[in-house]
């Protein structure tokens, strides 16, 4: 927490007055959570001021709330042709990110509990008057984007066109691309010297946390090795086996049962339905590194207005098989072209219920499945 109220302090996030006629506030509160390593182990407890954005109102202290985030088919591509060129990839993590984006609306807070102990001495209806954007409120991230954007552009960085979390800049044979995922950045670039460079020109701006070569992202375990770099969740496959219960389970040698034909009205329905509701999630967010189960994901996703006890059991089937395969994932070869090559095919109308058919797609660089 002292670390947080350090850092609210250092950017002059608010200043304290009396809350003007007509004007409301904006609630806040201490979140709490813990940030693990790769491997699972515990990295460090972190605590964060929250205000309640929930209680804005559009229009009056909120505009535009749209804000970019790197697109996963884009880390792929990226790994792939690291892979290829020898790129270096580093990682950085901005702190306190949202509290960089400056706030152009006029935003009230109440104060926050157990911060200023002499109230009884302050005004009536004092309250804060916010400077900076603060996480919790509906523009936070779009500030923190905006300002940070801005800054890469200052320097020469160019915007992706296809995904404005993209930035490029090349400078004679020297390339260096940066990836931005709300706070979190990859840096990849055949130029050392210049990844340093951009680290401390970043760094005059914002407060950065230096994590060294790239080894977890978004959930994604990174590895490389002289062949080539290899991605996968094993971690989150893990996790997701232990909260559904099924860390000691009899494995499987398949996604799912070929012969098994799934429909809407047969069988019970569930009781809870957001038992199912949740697992799908998940396992939907785990066939970013595992196309092995996006058939299987993708068929039973169908069903999540009305589950029923067959859904369910399909379901636990593919955490059985999860489970058979735990550490798979996706291998970027270091000696793989750079061709674009793209698949799709279909079957006919095979959906019991609807009689369409079900197509599916698949895209290549080189061998490296990117999409």
């Amino acid at each position: 927490m002292s670390e947080e109220l350090r850092a609210l302090k250092e950017n002059s996030t608010w200043s304290l007055t009396t809350l003007p006629p007509g004007k409301h506030t904006v609630g806040c509160k201490w979140v709490y959570r813990i940030k693990y390593r790769a491997d699972g182990t515990i990295e460090r407890y972190k605590a964060r001021l929250v205000a309640k954005g929930y209680t804005q109102q559009e229009g009056v202290d909120y505009l535009d709330t749209f804000s970019p985030v790197a697109k996963l088919v884009t880390v792929k591509v990226l790994l792939a042709l690291a892979a290829v060129h020898g790129w270096s990839l580093t990682q950085l993590d901005v702190n306190n990110a949202f509290l960089h984006g400056d706030l152009h609306e006029e935003v009230y807070m109440s104060l926050p509990p157990g911060l200023y102990h002499e109230r009884e001495s302050l005004p009536i209806n004092t309250v804060c008057k916010l400077h900076k954007s603060l996480y919790g409120l509906k523009q936070e991230s779009r500030q923190w984007f905006s300002k940070f954007s801005s800054v890469l552009v200052s320097t020469g960085f160019k915007q992706s066109a296809s995904d404005n979390s993209l930035f490029v800049k090349i400078n004679g044979n020297s390339f260096i691309a940066l990836l931005v995922y709300v706070d979190d950045i990859v840096i990849a670039s055949n130029d050392q010297e210049n990844v340093d460079e951009l680290k401390k020109f970043l760094n005059g701006y914002f407060k950065l946390k230096d994590l060294g070569n790239l080894k977890y992202f978004l959930g994604l375990e990174v590895g490389r090795s002289s062949k080539g770099i290899s991605v996968s969740q094993r971690h989150y496959a893990l996790q997701l086996l232990s909260d559904t219960g099924y860390l000691g389970c009899k494995t499987r040698k398949t996604p799912m049962d070929p012969n098994v034909k799934f429909s809407q009205d047969e069988g019970d329905l569930l009781d809870d339905p957001s038992i199912y509701r949740r697992m799908i999630g998940k396992l939907l967010y785990l066939t970013i590194t595992r196309p092995d189960l996006s058939f299987s994901v993708n068929r039973l996703s169908q069903f999540l207005a009305k589950p029923r006890i067959p859904h369910l059991q399909a379901a636990y089937h593919v955490l059985q098989y999860v489970k058979a395969t735990v550490g798979q994932g996706l291998f970027y070869s270091s000696s793989s072209t750079i061709e674009l090559k793209t698949f799709a095919d279909s079957d006919w109308a095979a959906c019991p219920d609807t009689r369409r058919s079900i197509s599916g797609f698949c895209v290549f660089i080189g061998d490296s499945l990117i999409s």
